[in-house]
């Protein structure tokens, strides 16, 4: 009886400790890999919504850049007349079709390249994708074997359509018209409109620069001036 009292007395009742059963550490890993994938969902709707961001600052940044462009020097071009040999024919220097512009204007004093350049405004391909390259010369006739001053560079990439448009009338008050191209003419148009849409099927605002300077045949005195005159762009302001 001792013996029993014993084991009765030293026996350990282990009835309230009790582990997990399956069914609980299944319910608990389920949760957790919810949890999981609610987290990588958060970051990656978070990362998305930067990335796109990021390309929306980017277009917007190229949509200025291109704007400016076009506003600063487009809307200051010159009605003048290339500077030719005698034997050439006399020649406009705004040319413009409905892909490509040509015309004469002066960069900002802040450049650091004075006189007027002739801009050459094209759309073209490279690396198998369309681009709007600008070369820019000076506006004067270099003696025969010196180096022409030329720069290139490309206004915009991934460009899916390019048009130009431009805009005239005989005087303020009659009703003007849009045309396609703009060659072979005495005098600068009103107004060009200028569209653009990306490969990524954005269309750009329709950008309509305003001429300052709207040249009549009026102008074409000035083809007689040497081109050491009428390359300082003061003489023009």
């Amino acid at each position: 009886m001792r013996i029993n009292k014993v084991t009765t007395a030293g026996s350990f009742d282990h009835s309230h400790l009790r582990g997990f059963t399956l069914i609980e550490v299944l319910i608990a890993m389920t949760l957790l890999s919810i949890m999981m994938v609610l987290l990588f969902t958060s970051l990656k709707i978070c990362a998305d919504s930067w990335e796109r961001g990021e390309s929306k600052i980017t277009d917007v940044n190229e949509m200025a850049v291109v704007y400016n462009f076009f506003q600063r020097d487009l809307s200051i071009a010159k009605p003048l007349w290339k500077d030719l040999p005698a034997e050439e024919e006399k020649s406009f220097s705004f040319q413009g079709s409905s892909q490509s512009l040509q015309f004469v204007s002066a960069f900002p004093a802040s450049a650091g390249r004075s006189g007027l350049q002739m801009f050459s405004l094209n759309l073209s391909e490279e690396n198998n994708e369309q681009v709007i390259n600008v070369t820019i010369v000076p506006f004067i006739r270099i003696a025969e074997g010196a180096k022409l001053q030329k720069e290139e560079v490309t206004l915009l990439k991934h460009v899916s359509d390019f048009t130009l448009s431009y805009f005239s009338s005989a005087n303020e008050i009659s009703e003007g018209t849009w045309a396609d191209e703009w060659l072979n003419k005495e005098a600068l148009p009103r107004l060009v409109k200028i569209n653009i849409k990306l490969d990524n099927g954005i269309y750009w605002p329709a950008m309509i620069i305003d001429l300052k300077v709207t040249g009549t045949t009026d102008n074409a005195n000035l083809g007689t001036e040497s081109t050491a005159d009428i390359n300082q762009p003061e003489s023009f302001q």
